[in-house]
């Protein structure tokens, strides 16, 4: 029989194993309680990172709202045409001239510090009282200087001691770009200090005078003028004058969409003469044309599609004694009839010639009478260079 110190032992390591595994047990549930504490507070610092996450987005969100709020306001506040018409406000002009047939009433701006002002033709044509107006309301008595209606250019002149001057920088028309904005300010049916802005639609197109010439290189352009608007400066971005405006095109008397202004290449050659001599005379070669195209070119039976038909040629005129040909006779083409057999001009001082608009800018802008061109035309079969010189176009009749 085991003895009783044996039993004890074994009983001894029994209730151990139990108090162990008991233990075991007890611990085991615990960590299993214990981890899933640990996962839901897990849980819920992810919950609370997330909406710490959502927080801060809305935060910056809000920021940006209030940041592009405050950029708008900021852009609205000094926009470009604002700040050019600060800067030109005071140089341009309302003027009323005054004639036998009435009051007319157009628009100018401050050339220079002597007092001259710039303005279109026809808004001082036949008058014998002129007044400019600027717009803090001193009003000058204006003397004429200089006209010429050809380009529908006049400069007047004030007393520049009677009143502080701005004059308004002419800049280059020729680098205008299609699309490109520009701003329009002036006097529109007498409300002085209008501005207007738009885009420039074409560039040289040819405006129909009243004297059987058309002026050539103008600028054609979509912001809103109308009657009082002539001889208002049109402004680049920069506030410099790239042209005087001068007409629309409107079946009504107001805008539809349509203005033109005399480019400022033609007004910089145009305005400095006026001043010097009163008057500016224009290069002047005496022909009529008209463009080329594939019906002409298969009338006259030649391979040319683009250049000037020279369909008359005046008598006496610098093309007629430099011998060139008009048309010999008239053939129907398109529903008109066209003199055709004439010289074709292709280029002028080897710059190549496409239409006759670029024939007359040409003359206007790089060239003055006496000044002799080599034109190369097509006679025929045969390619010819015919040295002309230029004479000065007559004066209206």
């Amino acid at each position: 029989m085991p003895s009783l110190g044996k039993i004890v032992t074994v009983t001894l390591v029994v209730i151990a194993s139990l108090l162990a595994a008991w233990f075991a047990i007890n611990t085991a549930s615990t960590l299993v309680s214990l981890n899933a504490k640990v996962s839901e507070l897990s849980d819920n610092l992810l919950r609370l990172y997330s909406i710490h996450n959502e927080v801060l987005s809305r935060l910056e969100s809000l920021e940006e709202s209030i940041t592009y709020t405050t950029v708008t306001r900021t852009v609205i506040a000094t926009s470009p045409v604002t700040e050019i018409y600060e800067q030109v406000k005071d140089s341009v002009v309302l003027i009323r001239a005054t004639s036998y047939y009435g009051t007319s009433i157009g628009s100018g701006f401050v050339y220079d510090k002597l007092g001259h002002i710039i303005t279109n033709n026809h808004v001082v044509e036949g008058s014998y009282s002129i007044t400019v107006t600027f717009l803090d309301g001193t009003s000058l008595t204006a003397s004429v200087v200089g006209t010429d209606p050809y380009s529908d250019l006049a400069v007047l002149k004030v007393r520049p001691d009677v009143v502080t001057l701005k004059p308004l920088k002419l800049g280059n028309s020729s680098e205008l770009m299609i699309g490109e904005q520009i701003v329009v300010v002036g006097s529109p049916f007498g409300l002085a200090g209008s501005v207007t802005t738009g885009i420039v639609s074409q560039k040289g197109r040819l405006l129909e005078t009243a004297y059987g010439y058309s002026i050539p290189g103008v600028i054609q352009f979509d912001a809103a003028v109308n009657p009082g608007n002539s001889g208002g400066p049109l402004l680049n971005m920069k506030g410099e004058v790239v042209g005087v405006t001068t007409a629309i095109e409107s079946p009504i008397r107001g805008f539809v969409g349509v203005g033109y202004a005399i480019p400022s290449t033609i007004v910089a050659r145009v305005v400095s003469s006026l001043i010097e001599k009163g008057s500016y005379s224009h290069s002047w070669i005496g022909i009529v044309g008209t463009n080329m195209n594939e019906e002409i070119a298969e009338a006259m039976k030649v391979n040319i599609t683009k250049g000037v038909l020279i369909t008359d040629v005046m008598p006496g005129s610098p093309a007629d004694k430099a011998g060139l040909r008009g048309g010999d006779r008239i053939v129907r083409i398109g529903g008109q009839t066209i003199k055709i057999g004439g010289d074709v001009i292709i280029a002028i001082n080897g710059i190549p010639i496409k239409t006759i608009e670029e024939i007359l800018t040409y003359l206007e802008e790089r060239t003055s009478p006496g000044d002799v061109v080599v034109f190369s035309v097509l006679r025929g079969t045969e390619m010819l260079q015919v040295r002309v010189v230029l004479g000065a176009r007559p004066p209206p009749g």
